[in-house]
């Protein structure tokens, strides 16, 4: 009974974690919930990312929905940079089949304190260039390619991608902050899933329980956050996420070398 209890408290502060930077910022999922089950749950890096995947869909499809109720949502451009990503998640996510689980756990923990200092130090409140002269075909070919980084990027480690194409949308196409983030969560919606798939497809079948109890925190809490997010100011929102992977990047890293 104790296990199960810690399991559950385990879940729920990936889920938070994951609901949280899902719903303010775009991230993946995978960028929290990978680190907590491997380091926490002893579970195998390759079934925590497809946890983590599928905890991504429902969140990111939530608050997809919450932004575009608010016009924060660009989904023409978004289905370009989607076709990107769909293309080359499945490549990822083979591609990770063949490497070590220590590398792909390490990554996991790594990439959540890099990508906390990163809110706190250079959060993503405006654009930070205007792309003038930039045609509809260059905005496409630019979105095509980015997208398919990210999706390599997002099917072979499970994180990053949502924090990669939020870039792509405000530095290369020029997007504000809440449009570039509810365009980010409506693609990862989709590339979430194509990954999901193909990691069950070609890997074991992880926890049902711990699967359900991911799935159902990382929903809540990405719901709460998205709401939140269209009504408050950018800066603040980076700030708050910041702190939140930084502290839990480096309490990973500690445990896992001390």
């Amino acid at each position: 009974m104790g296990d199960l209890w810690f399991q559950i408290f385990i879940c729920f502060l990936a889920g938070a974690g994951a609901g949280l930077g899902t719903g303010f910022a775009g991230m993946s999922a995978a960028t929290v919930i990978s680190p907590m089950l491997i380091t926490f749950l002893d579970v195998p890096a390759y079934d925590a990312i497809a946890v983590a995947l599928a905890s991504d869909v429902l969140a990111s499809a939530v608050s997809a929905y919450t932004y575009a109720k608010s016009g924060a949502i660009d989904i023409r451009n978004g289905i370009v940079m989607m076709c990107g990503v769909l293309s080359m998640t499945l490549v990822g996510s083979w591609l990770s089949t063949m490497v070590p689980n220590s590398t792909l756990g390490g990554f996991s923990v790594l990439m959540t304190l890099v990508l906390g200092l990163r809110f706190l130090f250079f959060p993503v409140t405006s654009p930070n260039r205007a792309l003038h002269g930039s045609g509809r075909a260059i905005q496409f070919v630019k979105g095509a390619v980015g997208g398919a980084c990210i999706g390599l990027i997002c099917g072979f480690f499970g994180a990053g991608g949502g924090m990669m194409m939020l870039m792509v949308l405000t530095v290369v196409l020029n997007y504000e902050l809440k449009t570039a983030v509810g365009t980010s969560v409506f693609v990862m919606t989709f590339s979430a899933l194509t990954g999901a798939v193909s990691h069950f497809a070609l890997g074991s079948m992880p926890s049902l329980g711990l699967l359900v109890m991911c799935v159902v925190f990382t929903l809540l809490w990405a719901q709460i956050a998205a709401k939140i997010a269209t009504r408050a100011e950018a800066l603040l929102l980076n700030r708050l996420t910041g702190m939140i992977l930084t502290v839990l990047g480096v309490l990973l890293i500690a445990i896992a070398f001390f």
